[in-house]
């Protein structure tokens, strides 16, 4: 049976494009068919992450407007077998995408691949609403452990309940455990609770992922934790039950508190 994940974010910059394709590539790597729709129409950015940017003929408007053939649009990655991409159009805007068009896709897409992913626009504007009206399976929210990605995400909820749609899962980016720990930054599960959605995934801040955006490379190609809570996710979609890190709440061993520097103080210029 194929399912059908729309990745959304309250605003941009909170890493939901990465988190897709990184999500995607482990699913392929498993050994199922995955695509990813990329519905950022006019800001695409996951034919540059797949390193497919140079490929790209047709686009989602030109399969929804029956411009081409699925085959004609969808690219199938060079080295991840089993990974494909149905790119956005770039020189298009939001309301080109008739939210019925959309849903007639990924209902023939469920025939072809196991999981469809789709890379939603941020915010909760016109972008986000017409993958909500296109009657995916189930909802993903990406957030970072902030005050303000936390409110704007709380809209995008708000926005998904109008259209009575469930509820959907959460995923917290861009933790940094010594400042967890030092209670500078929300938690993963505190970020759920104040939210009150179900916890699918937390993903710590890792300098490898940077690294691999700058290379148009995907970081589950690299050994790191990020890499390791991205596997996690993804065992979790297909049903398994890894344990949570918990990072940052953890009590460190002595060894590792003995070597750890402490978090570096922050303080205003007009105190010096």
């Amino acid at each position: 049976m194929s399912y059908c994940y729309a990745v959304a974010s309250g605003k941009g910059g909170v890493g939901k494009s990465t988190i897709t394709a990184n999500l995607a590539a482990a699913l392929a790597q498993d050994g199922n068919r995955v695509v990813i729709i990329d519905a950022d129409i006019g800001l695409r950015s996951q034919d540059a992450l797949l390193g497919m940017e140079n490929r790209i003929v047709y686009d989602l408007i030109d399969l929804a407007n029956g411009d081409c053939s699925m085959d004609q649009a969808v690219l199938e990655s060079d080295t991840i077998h089993g990974l494909f991409l149905l790119p956005a159009a770039q020189f298009a805007r939001a309301k080109a995408l008739d939210p019925k068009k959309l849903a007639k896709i990924i209902q023939s897409f469920r025939t072809a691949y196991d999981y469809v992913l789709i890379d939603c626009p941020a915010g909760i504007e016109r972008g986000l609403r017409n993958v909500l009206n296109a009657a995916v399976d189930e909802l993903i929210l990406i957030v970072t452990p902030d005050d303000i990605s936390v409110r704007s995400a709380e809209r995008a909820v708000q926005l998904m309940e109008s259209k009575k749609l469930n509820r959907p899962a959460l995923i917290v980016n861009r933790l940094n455990a010594d400042l967890v720990r030092s209670r500078e930054m929300m938690s993963a599960r505190t970020v759920a609770e104040v939210m009150d959605l179900r916890l699918l995934g937390e993903v710590p801040e890792d300098d490898v992922v940077s690294r691999a955006m700058l290379r148009h490379s995907l970081m589950i190609a690299y050994d790191c934790e990020a890499r390791n809570a991205i596997l996690r996710i993804a065992s979790r979609i297909k049903g398994g039950n890894p344990p949570f890190p918990a990072y940052g709440c953890r009590k460190q061993s002595w060894l590792k508190r003995l070597f750890t520097s402490p978090v570096k103080e922050v303080i205003p210029i007009d105190d010096h």
